[in-house]
């Protein structure tokens, strides 16, 4: 139970610090022209991820009703080589910081298409882990930074919920294995590490069918 405190606090810190800092670095997120991130979208984005955010294959993320400041800070990672995706670091190299806020911008303004739990045991599995953790292995409950229905808290955590599945896996696995260590990855590789792989895969599950 300590150790889940303990990483709950550490994870609202480091999160915390990120956000301001980026913040203060762009001075754009209150002049964030959604329209202009469509135009982006448009011709560059909507392969992958679709026009609306709604991505047409499980391994390319839905962004609709992402927050934006996540979403341009994470690309501010690819640009800086800190999040390793060298599809991801080859389009966000021509992104200018009032590029990624108005990208942010009009992905958070879009509406989420949820995806739906494909295995009910497997779900339910992942609904206790993350509304109570598991504190025999000092895991945190993930609704208390990404909220009961997986929207997140914007500016602070990302939304979860309605992800793909394979998507949510994929990244979890990321964080165990170190591949993604920027920003406050080193708190979530504490989360997913105290995570067997079945209980992973659980909450992958039900993370997509939140709503």
């Amino acid at each position: 139970m300590k150790h889940g405190l303990v990483l709950a606090l550490a994870i609202a810190g480091a999160t915390m610090r990120s956000v301001a800092s980026f913040a203060a670095e762009t001075q754009v997120a209150a002049t964030a022209d959604p329209a202009k991130g469509q135009q982006i979208v448009t011709q560059v984005c909507s392969a992958c991820h679709g026009a609306d955010g709604n991505s047409a294959s499980p391994a390319n993320p839905n962004l609709a009703g992402q927050g934006a400041t996540y979403i341009a800070i994470q690309l501010s990672y690819f640009k800086a080589g800190t999040r390793n995706n060298p599809v991801m670091a080859g389009f966000a190299a021509a992104l200018s910081q009032a590029d990624m806020a108005n990208l942010g911008a009009y992905f958070e303004r879009q509406t989420l298409k949820p995806q739906a739990a494909r295995d009910k045991n497997l779900a339910m599995l992942g609904q206790n882990i993350y509304r109570a953790g598991n504190p025999a292995s000092g895991v945190p409950a993930c609704a208390a930074c990404h909220g009961p229905n997986g929207a997140g808290i914007p500016a602070n955590y990302p939304r979860l919920g309605g992800q793909y599945a394979d998507y949510t896996y994929a990244q979890l696995k990321a964080y165990n294995s170190g591949e993604r260590a920027h920003g406050s990855a080193a708190i979530m590789q504490g989360v997913v590490a105290h995570l067997s792989d079945h209980e992973t895969k659980a909450l992958a599950e039900y993370i997509a069918g939140l709503r």
